[in-house]
């Protein structure tokens, strides 16, 4: 599909990469890692044909198509969801329109036998059939299952992408890429704006995928569930191996270590060499036995091991001063914007010491109820902060709020305090920002050193209670887990809004989800919220269909015993019909779930294949018209 030979990229001339070969083919599902500034949004732009290398090659297959989701999109305003999500199908809409532009003509002509007449007939077969080839009859449809994958509701399909936050305007433009035909997706961050429901929708759907995949991402959850290959670039080299980030990392330092057990080896066998040729050099009859060690010895090719980048964060957060047994009440807390409720009757109760993370869907209030918390707004109800509580507050889009015109440095001057303002070079450095990076200004940086900065100013003020929105953000592996060991060790309060599975992990000892207005409290880490969640989900459907059965036979019994001959001949005749509607329905559900599984397997192959997918509508529309008869029938005997 793709060859990569000897490929270099340099900045101010230095490498960020240096004679970089590597073959993507169809299935590879590559996660390309690194170190924030290692160049992996660079490596997606050349081989999206965006950025051109300094030098090397790029060899495509013909007719490849490559869909790129870059960190940075543009909209042009005044279209809504559905509108934006449809420009995927350029092609189609063309044919939609030449389609209707010549029934239109059709229609108000009345030359039946004219040549012009049977000419338009013939272009509008023709349309037709290539509508059809270009799968014209299943786009709308596929459209809405993405976007429903994607976490957006029905209601919000009409709605214009300017009313939605960059995350979300993120998510129709991922939905758009995934809609195209595209041989190789090239996909940047593209979890960053996901809830947890929708990351797993993602990873489903790229595992299914048939063509080649090369994702940058610092979610190593998401990375070990969709790639088959990993592909890391550090200091200027690539190290490529067929295996997921996590077992990956195992043969890194397997190599590393044997590299290293073979370097000493060799370097004990040149120390014994030296000695020898020490030994011998000035003695007339060995003097020649020395040069022929002395020649062996420079064409010996020394052993390298490979250089690692382990620097990382050097971050802890302590608590300020000891606050009392309760930092946080909220009674009967409600936040409206406008007339649409986010989240009502909110009452929390949080002891000092409390690991608490807060997950959900997008919109659902969350980071909402974190600003009520910071008195960011006004709210119903009573939110109150307890006794020497002193809040510190990582919001979602901190980054945002940095001044780009200012300096590192200036910028942790600025945030200081008398007590610490003379340790802010030493605090910078702590955070990766050495030398004369710290005369840098903000608006450089990228997305993982301003989340860095906005860390790093977290702490010139004084903390016991930690809000922390999604602060792993843009940061890179090795930061997220330099960060995890930090807020795992603080002895504070940790109030967190992530979707990072991962990150998660074993963080914090109870979670809240946000749901349809309300929380609902899991005693446990995100690992027994997924399992009791997946459980609840099928107990709930489980009992609706035991009540509703319970309820409907004690209401026949009940209304049979006063009913006429007639009546009840009737009732029965209407519960036979009842019950084969409901064996219908059952065996249809039970095929459209097999068809969905097949879909979501076969995903590429089945998009344009309008025999299956007719088949499929078919199925649907059966149920359909069998839910409907079911209903009339429903309704026949709550008549009688």
């Amino acid at each position: 599909m793709l060859n990569i030979h000897d490929l270099s990229v340099a900045f101010s001339g230095d490498f960020l990469f240096e004679n970089v070969t590597f073959r993507l083919g169809a299935g590879d599902r590559v996660g390309l890692v690194g170190k924030n500034g290692a160049g992996k949004s660079t490596m997606l732009k050349i081989l999206s044909g965006e950025v051109e290398p300094d030098s090397g090659t790029i060899a495509f297959d013909k007719e490849i198509k490559i869909g790129f989701l870059k960190q940075d999109i543009d909209f042009v305003k005044g279209r809504t969801i559905l509108e934006e999500a449809y420009q995927a199908f350029d092609e189609i809409q063309y044919v939609e329109k030449e389609l209707a532009k010549w029934n239109a003509e059709l229609i108000n002509r009345t030359d039946y036998e004219s040549e012009a007449y049977h000419e338009i007939i013939e272009k509008v077969s023709d349309l037709t059939h290539r509508f059809d080839i270009l799968g014209g009859y299943l786009y709308q449809g596929n459209t809405e299952k993405v976007l429903l994958g994607l976490g957006f509701k029905r209601a919000d399909f009409d709605q214009l992408t300017d009313t939605f936050s960059g995350g979300w305007r993120m998510r129709i433009e991922l939905a758009k890429l995934l809609l195209q035909n595209n041989d190789i997706l090239l996909l940047d961050e593209p979890t960053n704006h996901l809830d947890i429901e929708s990351i797993i929708w993602l990873e489903t759907f790229l595992k299914s995928f048939s063509g080649a995949v090369v994702l940058v991402s610092h979610d190593k959850m998401f990375l070990d569930n969709v790639t088959n290959r990993t592909i890391e670039i550090s200091l200027g080299k690539i190290y490529d191996f067929n295996k997921p980030y996590t077992q990956y990392l195992v043969l890194r330092q397997e190599m590393r270590e044997m590299q290293l057990a073979a370097q000493k080896n060799q370097a004990k066998k040149i120390e014994e060499t030296e000695k020898l040729i020490e030994k011998f050099r000035y003695k007339a009859t060995k003097a020649s036995m020395a040069q022929s060690l002395i020649k062996k010895l420079d064409k010996v090719e020394r052993i390298e091991v490979d250089e690692d980048d382990n620097s990382v964060m050097n971050i802890s957060f302590p608590v300020s001063i000891t606050p009392g047994k309760v930092v946080l009440e909220m009674e009967n807390v409600q936040k409206a914007f406008d007339d649409k409720i986010i989240f009502k009757d909110i009452n929390l109760f949080i002891e000092r010491g409390s690991k608490i993370a807060f997950v959900g869907q997008n919109g659902q209030g969350k980071s909402t109820l974190i600003k009520a918390i910071m008195n960011e707004f006004d709210y119903q109800g009573n939110i109150k902060i307890g006794h020497n509580v002193q809040l510190g507050y990582f919001a979602q889009n901190q980054a945002d709020y940095l001044d780009g015109e200012k300096t590192l440095l200036d910028t942790m001057i600025d945030a200081a305090t008398d007590a610490n303002r003379s340790k802010v070079r030493d605090m910078l450095g702590s955070f990766l920002f050495r030398g004369d990076d710290v005369d840098k200004k903000v608006k450089v940086l990228s997305g993982g050193e301003r989340n860095r900065l906005a860390l790093a100013m977290l702490l010139l003020k004084p903390i016991n209670v930690l809000l922390m929105d999604e602060p792993t953000n843009h940061l890179d592996i090795k930061s997220k887990n330099v960060l995890k060991a930090a807020l795992k060790n603080y002895e504070g309060t940790l109030l967190l809004v992530s979707h990072d599975r991962d990150f998660l992990q074993g963080m914090t000892d109870k979670v809240y989800e946000f749901k349809d207005q309300k929380i609902k409290e899991y005693l446990g880490d995100i690992n027994y919220f997924l399992e009791e969640r997946n459980a609840s989900d099928m107990r709930d459907f489980e009992q609706k269909k035991e009540q509703t059965a319970t309820v409907s036979v004690k209401e026949v019994q009940k209304v049979e015993k006063s009913l006429s001959y007639d009546e009840q001949k009737r009732i029965k005749t209407l519960n036979n019909k009842l019950s084969k509607a409901e064996s219908i329905i059952t065996e249809l559900e039970k095929k459209i779930a097999k068809a969905d599984l097949e879909l979501a397997e076969n995903y590429e192959q089945l998009m344009n294949d309008s025999k299956w997918f007719a088949a499929y509508e078919k199925l649907k529309t059966d149920l359909e018209q069998t839910m409907q008869e079911w209903e009339q029938v429903q309704e026949e005997i709550d008549a009688i």
